[in-house]
């Protein structure tokens, strides 16, 4: 037998197991479109291919969605596993990331009884609302889920107020934003005519911009329950300097916070950190479960008068 290590379609090397085939990489490449039982059926922005997951990322079925979800189907079968219920929430990684950066919250939302969805997306190949999109495709793959909450971080807030551009499911419950730059992002205005951003970046990192009359200033608001987290100094001046006003080194607090939010809170946390900071999973956790951010803490919702123009 051969020790030459398979390729997948998007022409990373993959590693055979007892179990599948491990994936390695590519993950910007790929969007989820399908969730059942802890398994993904996945999109290629590249190939238009589709592959089938389990939960250590084990590839066992590609080709068409017709195919992976028979795959998926005999696999349930075979294994009696049993439809899903109850609440699930949906993790939302911001642009260049991935779902894995949730990895500790996901773990702590476990626990609290959840079906947790850690979603990937294309973030830096397709612009947000097609990202959107892929999260459309994938809530409507929840069946038997009767309550569904999202947490997003940094842009995965935008993609799910791009989601409700165009779609809703009346089984969304309560949301939290971390980090997420509801007015636009200054370090985007900084970067935006840099060649090495627009290609690292992508079409989404062009739509991060503060212009008022850009896709951010058109999202519109959650029509349910929501909370923004946000990192700061709470000074003057934020952990980075070359941004106005207190910041999370990368999102302003001024641009996170959104009107109609039933809570904020402002933690001590650099941006990339705010969904693996034990604080705010504590404070994340509390919100979904009571649409506040802690017991010992007056909630601090944003007015309606917090900004100038409302969406």
């Amino acid at each position: 037998m051969s020790d030459e290590k398979p390729f997948s379609s998007d022409g990373n090397q993959e590693a055979r197991t007892s179990g599948g085939i491990k994936t390695l990489g590519g993950r910007q490449f790929w969007g989820d479109v399908h969730f059942s039982r802890g398994w993904r059926i996945q999109h290629n922005v590249l190939n238009d291919s589709y592959r089938l997951l389990d939960e250590k990322d084990h590839r066992h079925s590609s080709g068409t969605i017709e195919e992976c979800k028979l795959a998926l189907q005999k696999i349930c079968r075979d294994t009696n596993l049993p439809p899903m219920s109850g609440k699930a929430v949906v993790l939302i990684h911001g642009i260049g990331r991935s779902s894995k950066c949730f990895s500790g919250m996901a773990r702590q939302l476990k626990k609290d009884g959840y079906t947790v969805v850690c979603f990937d997306y294309p973030s830096t190949r397709k612009p947000i609302l097609e990202s959107a999109e892929y999260l459309h495709q994938l809530l409507l793959s929840l069946e038997g889920i009767e309550t569904i909450d999202v947490v997003g971080h940094s842009m995965g807030g935008l993609v799910l107020r791009g989601y409700l551009m165009n779609h809703m499911d009346s089984r969304l419950h309560r949301a939290v934003m971390l980090g997420v730059p509801n007015k636009g992002a200054e370090m985007a205005d900084f970067l935006k005519n840099n060649p090495l951003f627009k290609v690292i970046l992508g079409p989404a990192g062009q739509q991060l911009a503060t212009d008022t009359e850009g896709l951010i200033g058109k999202l519109p608001r959650p029509n349910f329950e929501f909370g923004v987290l946000a990192g700061g100094r709470s000074a003057a001046k934020g952990y980075n300097p070359l941004l106005p006003g207190d910041n999370d080194a990368t999102v302003t607090v001024s641009s996170t916070r959104l009107p109609g939010a039933s809570d904020f809170i402002l933690l001590p946390v650099i941006h990339s950190f705010l969904m693996t900071d034990n604080t705010a999973i504590d404070a994340t956790r509390h919100f979904l479960e009571h649409g506040r951010f802690g017991a010992k803490r007056a909630a601090e919702p944003i007015s309606e008068n917090d900004i100038t123009v409302i969406n």
